[in-house]
């Protein structure tokens, strides 16, 4: 057995066991940074640190708080908030309380948040602002069972009993603490392996959200596996702004436990390109809706910047893939990641006017990014791999804790999502659906026995709902979700994802692309345009200052994606190709429920949305 094996096999307990060893081992460490926006003038946000010792001080703080409020082991403590360092706090505050956390993304609205508390039967809801306590306060004849709202920002906010300040419920913690100051290591040593830690409702895309059920041991699993990988070291900087109500961002903070590095966190998605510049992270993970927008945000800039300098950037383009793949190619075969005098000439080149850019752009630091939540198109991977960001896709599901799968550091390879954690088992089915087993696996669904027993095995294979095969040396790649391959009439079976990923690598101006063929004789594509691109190109064609919906009306506009679509269709099988699309009046987005909140399309809702544009592209289609 390896020295990995028995470290995983042997982890304590749980995270606020981890969070314990490792605020003794380096109190004096820095261990977050957070910004402090500005309130006057221009200029970045200062940004301000925690050390382990400073972090432990709160979260203790916190979880003898939410004692004080009566509350118990397993017990849910809801957090309704975006991605801020008072997130971190408060779920550490939680588990160090021996509680549940139950996450709720800051967009759901009133009556699903309600629907969520009242499911989970969270006893004290921790909310970010005013709009957040709202909703509960709204809903609060539904919900007996909560009895406090906690407001990280209390401004604005109208306090009484039932709603407190953060710095109230702190204080009250630290009251506590010091009339019986081991009340904290008293709680987390009572945790056990099997007690529930987290329930986090996946935002399905259909019908109402499942609480999926995490114990304790998922997250100690996870620190010591992700450590176990060796991607990540102490003297890593980290910069987390995914959403931590998704099990992506989750994950991620139990791994920087166990390795003790540096996390910045800041969860406003518009402040990321600020940022990256201040921070400069060595990694950060992404979902890859943001490298698609770094992408064509890049190829814009070069195409406004006149006709050579887009040149120069499609070619670079062009030889930042073919070194990614030859590079990848050689290291599987060799070890080593070379290319050959040429192409290595040419590289030297392209670096100086094109990569060298883009690096400075994601703080210079960036040693690898990982992406998760969907599927990176490998054209955008090769051109990232080729430019030195290395994307590093990895694979997990909520039922699974996130992270599954990762690509290993440099024998990585783009277009898969690597090889397993440590300690997961895979495995196959005769359908080519991609089965787990291992200490990430959920408990099952939130009082739903029988939508567990359609997904867990009794012997604890978890069905993932995803398509996949797996190389002779374990790299796994994902093909489709079994739900969403369509079969044409023809018989034909078409993977939408792979056909939407190659269009996104193409178009430079596209957001999003809904590939629909399901009982039909050909394929068609729903397109929503990306708004700041599409205006730059709108005021090279002399249709300045119109808005995104008369822009995409145009003849111009659509000949332009068509131009676009006739490309892609070069690269497909006959039957994959794009007979007709309709552009989209406006993008999709996460208010309108077309998106989830970590970026992934809900066909289902787009689909009945512009059934109307669907039916109108196979009209008279008989005949054809």
């Amino acid at each position: 057995m390896s020295h990995t094996q028995t470290l995983i096999e042997n982890r304590p307990p749980s995270v606020a066991a981890l969070f314990l060893e490792r605020v003794a081992a380096t109190p004096d460490a820095e261990a977050y940074r957070y910004p402090v926006p500005r309130t006057s003038g221009e200029g970045p946000d200062a940004w301000k640190s925690l050390s382990w010792a400073q972090t432990a001080e709160r979260v203790n703080a916190i979880a003898a708080g939410l004692i004080e409020l009566g509350v118990r082991p397993e017990e849910r403590v809801a957090l309704a908030s975006s991605t801020r360092v008072e997130w971190i706090l408060a779920d550490l505050g939680i588990l160090c309380a021996g509680a549940a956390t139950t996450t709720i993304y800051p967009q759901t609205n009133a009556d699903e948040s309600a629907y969520i508390l009242s499911d989970s039967q969270s006893r004290v809801l921790i909310a970010e602002n005013a709009e957040q306590v709202a909703k509960a306060v709204e809903k609060r004849a539904e919900l007996p069972e909560l009895t406090r709202v906690v407001a990280v920002d209390a401004t604005g906010v109208e306090t009484d009993d039932f709603v407190i300040s953060l710095a109230e419920l702190e204080s009250r913690g630290a009251a506590r603490l010091e009339k019986d100051p081991e009340l904290i290591k008293e709680r987390v040593s009572a945790i056990t392996k099997d007690q529930l830690a987290t329930l986090i409702y996946t935002s399905g895309t259909t019908g109402r959200p499942k609480g999926v059920r995490l114990p304790h041991d998922s997250w100690s699993y996870m620190a010591k596996a992700i450590a176990a990988t060796g991607l990540v070291t102490g003297d890593d900087v980290q910069y987390l702004w995914l959403p931590l109500a998704h099990v992506f961002g989750k994950v991620l903070t139990s791994g920087q436990i166990e390795v003790g590095h540096v996390t910045a966190v800041d969860g406003r998605v518009d402040k990321i390109i600020e940022n990256l510049p201040v921070v400069q992270p060595t990694y950060m993970a992404a979902v890859p809706r943001i490298f698609e927008k770094v992408y064509n945000g890049v190829a814009a800039k070069a195409r406004a910047g006149g006709g050579a300098k887009y040149k120069i950037f499609q070619w670079a383009a062009g030889v930042a893939r073919e070194y990614a793949k030859v590079t990848q190619d050689n290291f599987r075969r060799t070890g080593t990641a070379s290319a050959p005098f040429g192409l290595r000439t040419k590289h030297g080149i392209a670096d100086k006017l094109v990569y060298a850019k883009i690096r400075e752009a994601f703080g210079g630091r960036l040693r690898a990014c990982v992406s998760g939540s969907a599927a990176l198109a490998p054209d955008i991977g090769y051109f990232f791999s080729g430019a030195g960001i290395h994307i590093l896709e990895g694979y997990g599901l909520t039922e699974s804790s996130a992270a599954s799968f990762v690509n290993p550091g440099e024998a990585y390879r783009t277009g898969t999502v690597g090889k397993p954690l440590p300690g997961t088992e895979v495995r196959i089915a005769d359908d080519g659906e991609i089965l787990l087993r291992g200490p990430g696996i959920m408990q099952g669904y939130h009082n739903l026995p029988e939508k567990t027993a359609e997904v867990l095995e009794a012997d604890g294979w978890f069905h993932t709902g995803d398509i996949g095969e797996l190389s002779d040396d374990g790299y796994l790649r994902i093909t489709d979700r079994k739900k969403d391959l369509i079969k044409t009439s023809g018989g034909k079976y078409i993977a939408p994802a792979e056909v939407e990923g190659r269009f996104k690598a193409i178009c430079p101006y596209v957001s999003n692309i809904l590939v629909h063929g399901a009982d039909r004789n050909y394929c068609t594509a729903l397109i929503a345009l990306d708004e700041a691109a599409l205006t730059a190109w709108a005021a090279e064609n002399g249709l300045e200052g119109k808005s995104y919906a008369e822009i995409v009306a145009t003849p111009a506009a659509v000949e332009m994606v068509d131009g676009y679509v006739q490309q892609l269709n070069e690269g497909l099988q006959r039957w994959q190709t794009i007979k007709k699309f309709r552009l989209l009046p406006r993008d999709l987005d996460v208010e309108h429920g077309e998106i989830t909140p970590s970026l992934k399309l809900k066909r289902p809702v787009v689909e009945r949305a512009y059934k109307h544009l669907i039916d109108e592209m196979y009209e008279g289609a008989r005949e054809a």
